[in-house]
């Protein structure tokens, strides 16, 4: 199915204002809500064997995305009965209960029988010709999990609260109606995440090609980066940036949903349009980046800045160069001799690099963007898509958008 009549079918379903009946009812009165086994380490460590064992870092494993079909563990007969369990049934739904994995919303439907660890929440649906387990996971897919955490320091799902839950449950035909239309969308989704891990692939491979294996002549980056440390004495920037290692330069409301800066800026750093700046103690993870998304902002006064002489080297190039397997092993090489494993200025100045002529840079530089920009704008339509399942889910999980009953039949 083309998005195009994916989209065509969303209008034609949605079009009419009048709502569905919806009933109410506790989760705990649709749903067994159960946490997890534990298990002796003696148990673990199977990477074959009957029954799937599933652990919170499964739910995140390539390969598992709205359904979960492998594990890194597996357990026998003999384990089971030797702790007395019974595993999972199939379309059991299964999240994290406790920690920071909560915040990634990871929610999975069992493809198989299947045991799991006490830190994941299963909810297998009681009677699976009144509630379909498929539309209990997009209920599910539209929650927030820290919602249903007790107030604490570490959050954790609290389980008799997340049985008093009330979900909204049209008829069951509407249910598989509903849950076919958003796995529509979930389709579309997987195909170009798919689309966008092959040309990352393809991305890495050129640049490797290119750069790294390219029988370039090298030069240490001292040769043509210089360090930049202006203060903010003057107080005239006030925009305050972090840094994340996938993202690069973030506002830190975004990243910590507060603006986390010390009251007096006067000693930060001041980083322009162009410039790189890097977080000594992050930077073996990946944590450097180029100010491109606004002109100039301040950082903390830990962060190094530095800028390049682009008369010496492209400065696209260089930031290719930064993304490749060979610059990140120098990276972590130069910080393995430190006690902290952190990286000063001078440090990453003697780096060396493989430094073609300007031309050659800058040709090698617009192939490679070339590349990036395509890879960026499939991911904007991810995005997208992501955007509209939402909004669709928070109309269709309600009643508040129908879907007419010949819906397979009239929409070409």
């Amino acid at each position: 199915m083309t998005l195009e009549t994916t989209a065509k079918r969303k209008d034609n379903a949605t079009r009419q204002a009048t709502t569905h009946h919806f009933d109410e009812y506790p989760l705990g009165e649709i749903a067994m809500v159960q946490q997890g086994y534990t298990f002796s380490p003696t148990y673990q460590g199977q990477a074959a064997g009957k029954w799937l064992y599933v652990k919170v870092g499964d739910l995140n494993a390539h390969g598992n995305t709205k359904y979960l079909d492998k594990t890194l563990n597996y357990v026998d007969d003999s384990v089971i009965e030797e702790m007395g369990v019974k595993p999972f049934p199939p379309g059991s739904i299964v999240f994290p209960r406790v920690g920071a994995a909560l915040r990634n919303n990871n929610k999975r439907i069992l493809r198989h029988a299947s045991l799991t660890d006490d830190n994941v929440i299963v909810v297998a649906v009681r009677d699976t010709h009144s509630c379909s387990s498929e539309y209990l996971y997009y209920w599910f897919d539209f929650q927030d999990l820290q919602h249903f955490c007790n107030d604490g320091t570490v959050p954790v799902i609290n389980g008799k609260n997340l049985k008093r839950q009330r979900v909204s449950l049209p008829n069951f035909e509407l249910q598989q109606e509903i849950a076919s239309l958003l796995s529509t969308w979930d389709t579309a989704i997987q195909k170009i995440e798919q689309l966008i891990a092959a040309k990352e692939r393809h991305y890495s491979h050129e640049l490797s090609c290119l750069i790294s294996r390219g029988q370039h002549p090298h030069a240490h980056v001292g040769t043509f980066a210089g360090e930049v440390s202006t203060r903010n004495r003057s107080g005239n920037e006030a925009r305050v940036l972090s840094m994340t290692n996938s993202r690069g330069f973030v506002l830190p409301e975004d990243q910590f949903e507060r603006r986390v800066a010390s009251a007096d800026l006067s000693n930060y750093k001041v980083v322009r349009r162009g410039q790189y700046a890097y977080n000594p103690s992050r930077i073996n993870v990946g944590s450097i980046a180029r100010l491109d998304g606004w002109d100039d902002g301040v950082l903390s006064p830990m962060y190094v800045v530095f800028r390049l002489d682009e008369e010496k080297v492209n400065s696209d190039y260089f930031l290719h160069w930064l993304n490749s397997h060979e610059a990140r092993q120098r990276i972590k090489n130069s910080a393995q001799g430190s006690v902290r494993e952190t990286v000063s200025f001078s440090e990453f100045a003697a780096i060396t690099i493989p430094l073609p002529d300007t031309n050659t840079q800058a040709a090698i530089a617009r192939y490679l963007n070339a590349l990036r920009e395509e890879i960026d704008l499939l991911g904007q339509s991810v995005a997208a898509l992501k955007t509209q399942k939402r909004g669709l889910m928070q109309k269709l999980l309600t009643g508040r958008w129908r879907i007419t009953s010949n819906l397979d039949g009239n929409n070409q």
